[in-house]
């Protein structure tokens, strides 16, 4: 039996419980491996396996009904906190809103079981201001599945783990040596391909106060909001005279768009890389005066400079 199963008999169901929610509130700590240890040691009768179950599902509930309350109260910028320090912070929220705007709460209870969505589906839950009674539900009901697919595997495969448990203290040093390894030319491989994104989007951007000078000269402009629909519902404010068109539908549409005034699009993500993508691929189309916002909404704000709040009902997803 390795020093780590030893030291789980020893504190039981408080180790469990505090590696849990640990991981639920975005620590490194791999909780699946004591689960399983927790699992097998409840087979063999040194824990009890209902109070396992039970303390995994709470420190779930309580990590994540942090990260809910944080997406409640401050809104889609707790999202983007969390994305920056994703290993594609620029696509991040995108995605994820992408991801709950087609599952719903369902995305909730499976996102445990999704590297990377499981610290983001809480936030958007309360960005969205979904109820924290259906929260608990839907999130309490994906917890007791994760948990206890591995809780109960350890149970079952008590025989089968224990030589690996000894493997792991026998060897522990190279393995964990060989999982950073490749984690960190994960890390590499993600890093190189992200600035070559972004050298292939390096492209002149209109700045805050050049945009503001345009708009007090009254000069013709089409400003078009490309945040995802979950950061406008957060966050419904926009730039004076801005109007919200998904990305895509950008694209289908070009043809309407003037050629002979400027076009200004802002997202709200890092380095602009939305806004950046979509003026590259108009300007492929030939639409030569498109410009991304340097600093997007973010950067408008930092200036001071005002917002008016989206018109819903009044033809705004139109360009």
């Amino acid at each position: 039996m390795s020093q780590a199963t030893t030291f789980l008999e020893g504190y039981g169901g408080t180790l469990v419980f505090g590696a849990v929610l640990a991981e639920q509130l975005g620590l490194p700590v791999p909780a699946s491996p004591i689960l399983l240890a927790a699992g097998a040691l409840a087979a063999g009768g040194s824990l009890n396996l209902t109070q396992i179950v039970i303390l995994t599902v709470l420190a779930c509930l309580i990590g994540d009904l942090a990260w809910f309350q944080l997406g409640r109260r401050r809104g889609s910028r707790m999202l983007g906190l969390i994305c920056r320090l994703s290993a594609t912070p620029d696509t991040c929220t995108r995605r994820t809103s992408d991801v709950f705007e087609r599952y719903g709460m369902y995305a909730v209870a499976a996102s445990k079981f999704v590297p990377g969505l499981s610290m983001l589906m809480p936030p958007l839950a309360g960005i969205f201001g979904v109820s924290m009674r259906r929260f608990l539900v839907y999130d309490g009901l994906g917890s007791l599945v994760y948990c206890g697919c591995f809780i109960l595997l350890g149970f079952a495969f008590r025989e089968q783990l224990a030589p690996m448990g000894t493997v792991l203290a026998c060897q522990g040093s190279g393995i964990l040596l060989l999982v950073v390894g490749f984690g960190v030319a994960y890390g590499a491989i993600k890093y190189v391909k992200r600035h070559r994104l972004l050298r292939h989007l390096s492209m002149a951007r209109i700045t805050v106060d050049e945009l503001r000078r345009k708009q007090e000269a009254g000069e013709d402009l089409i400003i078009i909001d490309l945040r995802p629909v979950m950061q406008l519902r957060a966050d419904p404010f926009v730039i004076p005279g801005a109007r919200h068109v998904q990305p895509d539908d950008v694209l289908h549409r070009h043809h309407e768009l003037p050629r002979d005034c400027d076009v200004v699009l802002y997202c709200s993500c890092p380095n602009e890389i939305t806004s950046a993508h979509v003026a590259l691929l108009l300007q492929r189309k030939r639409l030569t005066r498109v410009w991304p916002l340097l600093g997007g909404l973010a950067g408008w704000r930092e200036r001071s400079y005002p917002t008016e709040p989206i018109r819903w009902n009044s033809g705004w997803e139109t360009v």
